[in-house]
């Protein structure tokens, strides 16, 4: 079962009213505990400008908030932080069509993940996703692209929370040799690839620019098994996306990841490449 998704209106969701909704919840009990912004972040040991966008919806609170907040502004403002935290979800601010993919996403097991068109989402350090968010078409205003980015980082700390999950990301080279967002943007890109890939469940394979034997020409693809050993395919384009359930339109995706894991380069070699791409920056 192939499920199309259509991108209608430009594809994304306005401001999550869940989290301006947490915003103004922490606002309120940091007035009535009759601290500034910069008082509070002191306190709390975040930066002014963080605690200025998490209380104006464009960031998602750090899971640590409540702790942190419980010794400045009281125990009970702690639990108030904590209840409405529970209302926030990692698919606020991602793209309608997206979201039942991030619902796979959340619970998997394994993930799979081969991208020719752009860095993964799930390992876009800041500077890059934002610099994804400002090229696109038509144009999005600078709350929205960090709306944006907020969610796209919160989802990213899938790598973390779930280490038992495997992450296995296949990425061509010439997407790092494009350089989007300019040489800084490529080099925090490549640190990130660097770090992420030290942890005992994440994989990352470069496919090199030169590739005789490629079975990736059909373009990206994304392979999520479910707790109940369920797999799921996902698929984009540019006005639509696609969840594939039936068994063997999966065992097609499946075959083609295989192939292209025994073509890339292996995690070692990758990171002699990244470490070699890094120093010609």
């Amino acid at each position: 079962m192939a499920v199309e998704h259509g991108r209608a209106g430009g594809g994304e969701s306005e401001a999550s009213d869940g989290l301006k909704m947490f915003g103004a919840v922490l606002k309120s009990l940091r007035d009535q505990g009759r601290l500034t912004q910069e008082e509070f972040a002191v306190q709390v040991r975040y930066s002014a400008p963080y605690i200025a966008k998490i209380e104006q919806g464009k960031r998602f609170p750090p899971g640590d908030l409540p702790a942190r907040v419980a010794p400045v502004l009281g125990e009970d403002a702690a639990k108030v932080l904590t209840a409405a935290a529970k209302a926030l979800t990692r698919r606020s601010g991602l793209a309608s069509w997206f979201q039942q993919w991030a619902g796979i996403e959340e619970e998997a097991i394994s993930l799979y993940a081969y991208e020719c068109r752009a860095i993964p989402g799930l390992l876009q350090p800041e500077a890059y996703a934002r610099a994804v968010f400002k090229h696109q078409l038509p144009p999005w205003t600078e709350e929205q692209i960090d709306h944006k980015v907020a969610a796209r980082l919160e989802r990213q700390t899938l790598l973390v929370d779930r280490p038992h999950t495997a992450f296995t990301f296949i990425v061509e080279q010439a997407i790092l040799d494009r350089r989007l967002g300019g040489p800084e943007v490529t080099r925090a890109v490549v640190d990130h690839l660097l770090s992420v890939g030290r942890r005992n469940n994440v994989e990352i394979q470069i496919m090199p620019r030169h590739k005789e034997d490629h079975c990736g020409v059909d373009g990206q693809m994304y392979l999520a098994e479910t707790p109940g050993h369920q797999w799921f395919g996902y698929i984009e384009g540019h006005q639509s996306s696609t969840l594939l359930a039936q068994p063997g339109e999966v065992s097609v995706l499946h075959q083609r990841y295989g192939k292209l894991r025994s073509q890339a380069l292996d995690c070692r070699a990758t990171v002699e490449l990244l470490e070699h791409l890094r120093g010609a920056l």
